[in-house]
């Protein structure tokens, strides 16, 4: 976790050379997405949980009339049927068999039925022994047998039957009403009337079924006992399961045998084996809906593409400024930089003047020398006795000043190198031109500098320049922990291969550490332990120049016990790495 802390700190604290305009639009792009997703992801649930709630109302209201207009054919029919049975019933309880049995009787009944009630189509009078005694109607049916049918049977037992449509002798889809009747001497008979099914189709057309809601009547066995305008004529198979039977009426989603969605309001017409089926086609249905759905479909996508253009205009606009403001960091950064190697060039100045100074006054003197010998000298002879001592003066002259040079070469190499200069180096040599800056004024403190630098560790590729900043800065601040140290001040620099691909460098001192409030701020800017004499900009600097180079930089310290710096740097910078 610790490790995830301070690598985003990192992140945040390494200031890249030049500011890549990939880096921000791809940060463009991601703020853009991220705020046009907070924005219309809440939309898009709104939309979808209103499209769920205004199905589920409109669902209400399409069932809402087909189960009003199933209840009014269920309450047509039902009168119509109950009224025509009642009727057959009176007549039944009303006459005898004798008076029934009487052509001329039964011939005025029937008339005097047709007058008063429509859909009668002919009346007969059947005996105990299942034989049509009399009839009245179009066709001559008198002394039909109808012994043994099924629905005699179920007229004797129940005391009144109405009957699915069928064709039988007619020829044409009718039903039959028939009403037993037991006389007081103990004889039985039944009265059967027909009733053409074209007066049921004419009482659901005049319930006023909308035109594109089709009702009609089929029986248990899914045979259409009235037309329909979807499934085919009377008598015809239904396409279709049927609902469960209930007396209730219910209203059902239901699917075709041809894969049409449909509403439909079911319900058993009492006394009868007839089902009412009220059927509207879903997309009838919802064709309203549908259509509103486009156009609030519409406002929507037109409401999405505005805030992914006000999303994209807006990010635009602020990583613009973020981008300003980054090229501003850059600039500082760079300044603070330079203003740093400066300050430890000027750090430098004392020991450089003595270093410089010290071979400058041997030449001065070995220079005096020489010139006097030559003034003493009056012969070549005298010359020849001196001459020894004379090439002796002159080597040490040249020595002193290629003393002098390098020290010279070595300060203008650190103090001029400010551009990028990749090369491959061997790291020990840069270590000890670093530490050679510093060797007279650890001295004077009384501080051990002890480099402890394999002869066989790999090349580099780096930049030197940077390189001796960063090592500078280092050691510079343990010089700094380690003055006054009782005991006497000790440094030790090591170097080592760590893994493959990269050399680890470890400056330890035994000063007097840090504690872990001081630790976690070490890297940051302007954060510094030595009050009016440091700027607090020395490691922060030394970090963002590691990260930069590739490397990763790490602190342990222990209040008390001294510190240890560990800077890991890659053979050869990864492609990733911002040049420096």
């Amino acid at each position: 976790m610790f490790a995830a802390i301070r690598k985003y700190v990192g992140q945040l604290l390494e200031v890249p050379e030049a500011v890549s305009p990939a880096r921000y639009r791809s940060l463009r792009r991601l703020m853009t997405v991220l705020m046009v997703t907070v924005s219309v992801a809440p939309l898009l649930i709104m939309s979808g949980f209103s499209h769920v709630q205004y199905t589920k109302t409109l669902e209400r209201e399409m069932e809402s009339p087909l189960y009003a207009l199933a209840r009014k054919s269920q309450a047509s029919l039902e009168l119509f049927l109950g009224e025509r049975a009642s009727t057959v019933s009176l007549i039944a309880h009303a006459y005898s068999f004798r008076d029934l049995a009487d052509e001329k009787t039964l011939n005025r009944i029937f008339l005097a039925l047709k007058s008063e009630f429509k859909g009668f189509v002919d009346m007969g009078l059947v005996d105990v022994e299942g034989r049509q005694v009399d009839y009245v109607g179009p066709y001559k049916l008198k002394g039909a047998d109808y012994a043994g049918q099924p629905w005699l049977r179920e007229a004797e037992i129940k005391g009144r039957y109405i009957s699915n449509a069928f064709l039988g002798l007619r020829g044409f889809p009718h039903m039959v009403i028939a009403v037993h009747r037991l006389e007081e001497n103990g004889m039985s008979w039944t009265l059967r009337v027909t009733i053409d099914t074209s007066r049921l189709e004419q009482l659901v057309s005049a319930v006023g079924p909308e035109q594109d809601t089709d009702v009609f009547l089929c029986d248990s066995a899914g045979v259409l006992q009235t037309s329909s305008r979807l499934y085919g004529k009377a008598l015809d198979k239904l396409p279709m399961k049927l609902p469960p039977a209930s007396h209730e009426t219910l209203v059902r989603r239901m699917v075709d045998d041809k894969g049409h969605k449909l509403l439909v309001a079911s319900t058993m017409l009492a006394g009868t084996d007839l089902m009412l089926l009220a059927v509207k086609p879903s997309l009838e249905a919802f064709r309203p809906w549908t259509a509103l759905r486009s156009e609030l479909l519409l406002v929507l996508c037109g409401g999405i593409a505005v805030i992914m253009l006000v999303s994209h205009l807006l990010m635009k606009h602020l990583v613009g400024r973020l981008q300003a403001s980054d090229e501003r960091r850059v600039a500082v950064f760079a300044q603070m930089e330079h203003n740093q190697k400066l300050s430890s060039i000027g750090r430098l100045a004392a020991g450089v003047a003595h270093e410089v100074n010290n071979p400058l006054a041997v030449i001065y003197e070995k220079a005096g020398l020489t010139l006097d010998f030559l003034r003493m000298s009056k012969d070549c002879a005298s010359y020849e006795k001196h001459r020894e001592r004379i090439i002796s003066l002159l080597e040490g002259i040249e020595g002193t000043v290629e003393r002098a040079r390098g020290i010279t070469h070595r300060l203008l190499g650190f103090s001029r190198r400010m551009e990028a200069n990749r090369q491959a180096l061997r790291l020990t040599e840069v270590i000890t031109e670093s530490s050679e800056f510093l060797e007279r004024e650890a001295k004077n403190r009384g501080v051990q500098l002890c480099l402890d630098l394999p002869a066989d560790l790999p090349e580099i590729i780096s930049d030197r320049g940077q390189l001796q900043q960063i090592f500078l800065n280092i050691l510079g601040n343990a010089l700094d922990a380690v003055s006054g140290v009782e005991q006497g001040g000790r440094i030790e620099v090591s170097c080592a291969c760590s893994g493959a691909g990269a050399v680890t460098v470890s400056v330890k001192d035994n000063g007097k550490g840090m504690p872990p409030d001081v630790l976690k701020h070490i890297f940051e800017p302007f954060y510094s332990t030595k009050k009016d004499k440091g700027t607090g900009l020395g490691m922060f600097i030394t970090y963002g120049i590691v990260r930069r180079l590739g490397g990763e930089i790490v602190v342990e310290s222990e209040e008390g016990r001294g510190s240890v710096i560990r800077i890991t740097l890659p053979l050869t910078p990864p492609e990733g790495a911002v040049e420096v």
